[in-house]
């Protein structure tokens, strides 16, 4: 797979597809990206789960936190890594470990590992790298568009404006948030 530019189809795929989303490296700061897409996710319907050591049996963005993957009590389907490209393999060591294998190992914004991305390939895992889901979800919903920001998407159909407040568009026909 071409790492440097993923298709829209693979993005939405993904994001389409999973539900359980382990969230590592996830702040308790509310000023910090990991928080922003721990809490947007979650408003979108996702069951996120935030990961951080010195967090666990606590709350980031009002969801229980968990010190460590292992620890999470339901399968994941999608691992997002706000970890430094050199903790990368053995947080993959930890995913791959867990008796119910994720279908998705995403690295954030400026991770990218290609041996690990390799591996996790090989263990039958899509891979995302130096990309953010709130941004790909974003953008993809056409939610982002809203602020006049690039999506790179063309399309003559207006987007269907919802009564007051953030607006909140999906990622196709299903609403995760109606599951």
């Amino acid at each position: 797979m071409n790492h440097d530019l993923y298709d829209d189809a693979y993005i939405r795929g993904i994001l389409s597809s999973v539900t359980n989303v382990a969230i590592v490296g996830a702040s308790p700061s509310d000023n910090r990206p990991s928080h922003f897409v721990v809490k947007y996710l979650a408003q979108r319907g996702y069951r996120v789960f935030p990961i951080n050591p010195g967090q666990g049996g606590k709350t980031i963005a009002n969801i229980p936190a968990y010190a460590k993957l292992a620890d999470v009590p339901v399968p994941l389907d999608m691992v997002d890594v706000f970890r430094n490209a050199e903790h990368v393999p053995a947080l993959l060591d930890e995913v791959l470990a867990l008796p119910h294998r994720p279908k998705v190992f995403w690295m954030q914004l400026g991770v990218r590992n290609d041996e690990a991305a390799a591996r996790a390939e090989a263990a039958g895992m899509q891979v995302v790298m130096n990309r953010c889901p709130k941004i790909e979800y974003g953008r993809l919903s056409h939610e982002i568009g809203w602020v006049g920001v690039n999506t790179r998407t063309l399309s003559a159909k207006k987007p269907q404006r919802m009564q007051g407040g953030v607006q909140r568009l999906a990622l196709g026909a299903e609403d995760k948030t109606s599951n």
